[in-house]
């Protein structure tokens, strides 16, 4: 904001730094005393402010650029003033090597620095650098021992599973019936919030997780969890409707298993409610970071094959979609590139469901079920992901106390962290449930299957059969009708001993 007060060259012409690095509350209120009083300090000089430059809530030690103090650099190489005031040194820099471009500036255009706590900073004189210098490194020193403190307290508090404070995680925090008072960062207003215990489960957002967990687990999408939640009106803790990215970042959190993390690592259990069991969450983790779950964006299939049914012309291994089939309209499953005619989806898909629901009515059905987990320790596995977890933390205390050379630590690191993966792999598979559990050994084969939303039909298909799509052969058919089914090529994934 320009403030000229009289015609430049009659009075100096002064400009005002402005900087807080943490602004809590968001109302600029650190700003706006350092303002007051490099202003006040301008009026005892006599010197005219011609523009005050302000980065609120900007760290100069983080390196994160600030936008009004490369506006000020560039404004004082054109001349627009030759005084900068700030409140203190350490306002304007807490880097060397911005500090010497900062001097070479000044000593160029001839500009002094005026400070409101430590006096004049005269950088055109080899004691004047000297001075800004030790005040610069001392300040560096400041921060960085502030940044060691405040990461330390934070690792403390990981490690004894506390709360370590931020937006509220979805599922957790429950009001306590206290209130504290904050300032809102739009009106810069008092109000007053409710005190939330972190260490509390919502009911109903905790069931909404605990749901998410079994509709991955059962086979379906994330996207339909998406839908779900959004059917049920729940919310992110901001207050906005729930994305794909955001419900995936809400399933993948360790602390949904009452998992500690510090920088990304497991630390230990934390202090609050648990959701989901661990075997279960890791089994979500491993679902939701499969490189071969597809993840682009599409239309939500509506048809049973769509993207699974193969094409059986020639040596093309594509896949097959719906769309009409010629002028007429009827769907109809047609490859991927467009080749060769296309087969009524209805009748495909019909044909298809029949095949599954006559082999899973069979006496022997159990013997497709994918042997389960029930000779996996799963309290033993979780045990072992501990000590394995412990040993990694064991030897970056080694390493970091130099009693472990560089090669020693990342040998037995990579060790630990492959034992580690497979642990994973083995909770994983003690949570993941089998799509076709619902539909072997219930009273009503085809019931159970017309009871299944489309994604858990589609889970059933790709466990159980492999259909593809052969060119139909030409007119009426030995059974009077003009679909061939001959060309619609199966073969079971699973088979039951006595078929073996």
């Amino acid at each position: 904001m320009k403030t000229t007060k009289t015609p430049a060259g009659q009075r100096t012409r002064a400009v005002i730094y402005c900087r807080i690095s943490q602004d809590r509350t968001g109302a600029g209120l650190g700003v706006d005393r350092q303002r007051i009083d490099c202003e006040a300090l301008a009026e005892r000089n006599g010197w005219d402010v011609v523009e005050v430059y302000v980065d609120n809530d900007v760290s100069a030690y983080s390196g994160k650029k600030r936008k009004d103090y490369q506006r000020m650099l560039a404004d004082l190489e054109d001349g627009t003033a030759t005084v900068v005031i700030v409140w203190h040194t350490d306002r304007l820099h807490r880097s060397p090597t911005e500090l010497e471009k900062y001097i070479d500036l000044c000593e160029k255009r001839g500009v002094s620095t005026h400070t409101v706590q430590a006096g004049e900073l005269d950088l055109a004189t080899p004691s004047g650098r000297m001075t800004a210098r030790i005040l610069g490194a001392v300040a560096r020193q400041e921060s960085e021992h502030k940044g060691h403190r405040v990461a330390r307290a934070r690792m403390q508090k990981a490690m004894a599973g506390e709360w370590g404070g931020g937006i509220r995680p979805f599922g957790w925090g429950v009001p306590t019936g206290e209130m504290k008072t904050v300032i809102d960062k739009k009106t810069g207003e008092e109000v007053e919030i409710p005190v939330l215990d972190m260490n509390k489960a919502v009911p109903e957002e905790a069931a909404a997780l605990e749901y998410g967990h079994e509709t991955l687990l059962s086979g379906r999408s994330l996207n339909s969890w998406i839908r779900w939640l959004a059917d049920k009106g729940f919310l992110t803790p901001r207050g906005n409707p729930i994305t794909s990215t955001e419900g995936r970042d809400m399933l993948l959190r360790p602390r949904n298993a009452g998992i500690a993390i510090y920088k990304g690592e497991e630390v230990g259990a934390g202090l609050w409610e648990q959701v989901v069991p661990v075997e279960k969450h890791r089994a979500v983790v491993a679902i939701l970071k499969d490189p071969a779950r597809r993840t682009s964006p599409g239309s939500t299939p509506k048809w049973l094959g769509s993207l699974i049914y193969r094409c059986g012309i020639g040596d093309c291994t594509e896949t097959t979609r719906v769309t009409k089939a010629g002028g007429s309209r009827r769907m109809g499953y047609r490859c991927l590139t467009n080749h060769g005619g296309a087969r009524r989806a209805d009748k495909v898909d019909e044909y298809v469901t029949d095949l599954i629901i006559e082999r899973l009515s069979r006496p022997d059905a159990s013997d497709l079920l994918a042997p389960g987990p029930d000779n996996l320790d799963v309290a033993g596995l979780q045990q072992e992901s501990e000590e394995i977890r412990r040993r990694l933390t064991d030897l970056a205390a080694l390493f970091g106390a130099g009693q472990i050379t560089m090669v020693q630590f990342t040998e037995g690191s990579d060790v630990a962290r492959a034992q580690l993966e497979g642990v994973n792999q083995q909770l994983a598979r003690a949570a993941t449930r089998d799509p076709l559990v619902s539909l072997v050994g219930a009273p009503n084969v085809r019931k159970a299957w017309e009871g299944m939303d489309l994604e858990q039909q589609r889970s059933v298909l790709r466990e159980l059969l492999e259909v593809i799509i052969r060119p139909a052969r030409p007119g009426r058919m030995p059974d009077g009708s003009y679909f061939d089914y001959e060309a619609i090529e199966t073969k079971w994934k699973r088979r039951a001993v006595s078929e073996l």
